[in-house]
């Protein structure tokens, strides 16, 4: 049995994305006609024995993410909760915070996503990945390449070439460290919530030890300067690197972006949206060399 994580953030977060997001989330914004989240839920609804995705993040519940939910669900036929944080936790403080929920069902391993990355999601390939490097408790990070310069607005990964061990790890290195990034998107088992405990157990001690940093909570916890870090080179963390698109939607501009490599699938997934057939009107289908343009009227 599967599970899934999104990491929503919340409304503190993704100031680059305005003004698109001062009238809807940033997780519930239309990326190629349908909301960002949407993507990531279709993806996980295609793979044997998903359970369930839960949405974690600190949004207040909210009208437009419970209709949202309820819309997907009826769709898509998977179950989906949203799991709201008292404050923003990190991209491993979630997930911790969250344990016993996650872990309910006893799934044999389970992704975490973040919520603002395109993809098409390769999530079976990672599966077939893990059986075939490492052992059965292994970690997967997805990757993928960028340019000298491009990569280092990212997580930078140094791999074995042979067995796809992750051997060092940098988040967004002052200089050249890899070729090779951190999309964003991850496959655990329940094994890692030891690893992230013993960040956590490390916070705390700090905690009582420097009264004067009481500010710091001690569940804020970053999967990749926190863990990622701290796994590499032990064996434990690998790398698949996909070749199928890949993009993060930081800004309203990377949102047209990402609305366009959704739409040059859409003629094999989703030719549905592509257009609509009505009575007595045109069936408007326009791409030109791989790049969706719209349509003059």
């Amino acid at each position: 049995m599967l599970k899934a994580v999104i990491l929503i953030g919340g409304p503190q977060k993704g100031t680059r994305f305005r003004p698109l997001s001062f009238e809807v989330p940033k997780p519930l914004f239309p990326v190629a006609g349908v909301p960002m989240l949407q993507h990531h839920i279709e993806a996980c609804s295609k793979i044997p024995n998903m359970k369930e995705v839960l949405l974690i993040g600190f949004y207040q519940p909210n009208e437009e993410l419970n209709r949202f939910i309820s819309s997907v669900q009826q769709d898509l036929k998977v179950s989906v909760r949203y799991l709201q944080e008292y404050a923003a936790l990190g991209t491993g403080g979630g997930i911790y915070h969250f344990r016993d929920q996650i872990l309910s069902g006893s799934p044999e391993a389970f992704f975490v996503m973040n919520a603002d990355v395109c993809s098409e999601f390769p999530l079976q390939d990672m599966l077939n990945f893990q059986k075939e490097h490492g052992d059965a408790h292994s970690f997967i990070i997805l990757g993928t390449t960028a340019n000298r310069t491009q990569s280092l607005n990212y997580g930078c990964i140094v791999e074995n070439d042979q067995t796809s061990e992750v051997l060092h790890y940098v988040e967004k290195p002052g200089t050249f460290v890899s070729d090779v990034i951190n999309c964003g998107i991850y496959l655990f088992t329940p094994d890692i919530f030891e690893h992230i405990g013993a960040v956590f157990q490390k916070n705390q001690k700090e905690l009582i030890d420097e009264q004067s940093n009481g500010w710091l909570r001690a569940e804020v916890i970053r999967l990749e300067q926190d863990i990622f870090t701290t796994l590499a080179g032990q064996g434990k963390l690998y790398v698949h690197k996909t070749d199928h698109f890949w993009s993060q939607i930081k800004s309203a501009g990377s949102a047209i972006y990402a609305s366009r490599l959704y739409l040059n699938q859409y003629h094999k997934t989703h030719p549905e949206r592509l257009a609509t057939r009505r009575d007595g009107g045109a069936e408007i289908r326009v791409t030109c060399f791989g790049h969706w343009r719209a349509p003059v009227l």
